[in-house]
């Protein structure tokens, strides 16, 4: 009777540690990098969106006179410059902080993510053992 029987181990079978491996861990580390990249840009744009939505919404409510003159209104190229100038104050206002927008849409994104990860994890597993 051999030693190894008799402490269970079948013979033919390997029995190795699961060590995963080098280039694995490379691309999951990159994977996450990259998925961290455009989950961060994603907010941020969405917030720059909506900056610049609200601030046009708000050009729009105020920056009329009540009682004035429509006839200095009535320049076709006035409301796409506008909205431009809106879009662009919107990016310029996330680009310097925001106002915590992008940063609640981040961290729920982040939150996700991993769950989604935790999930395709258990679901299939990336290391395997050798047979």
């Amino acid at each position: 009777m051999s030693t190894s029987s008799s402490f269970g181990i079948m013979p033919g079978i390997v029995n190795e540690p699961v060590i995963p491996q080098v280039g694995d861990l490379a691309r999951q580390a990159a994977s996450t990098r990259t998925e961290n990249t455009k989950i961060e840009k994603s907010a941020k744009d969405f917030e720059s969106i909506l900056l610049g939505s609200w601030l046009q919404q708000a050009e729009q409510s105020f920056g009329s006179l009540p009682d004035g003159d429509d006839d200095e209104d009535a320049d076709s190229g006035k409301d796409q410059l506008q909205g431009l100038a809106m879009q662009s104050l919107g990016a310029s206002m996330t680009a310097a902080g925001g106002i915590g927008i992008a940063k609640m849409i981040s961290q729920q994104l982040h939150k996700a993510e991993e769950a989604r990860v935790a999930v395709t994890d258990q679901a299939h597993p990336s290391v395997t053992q050798k047979l």
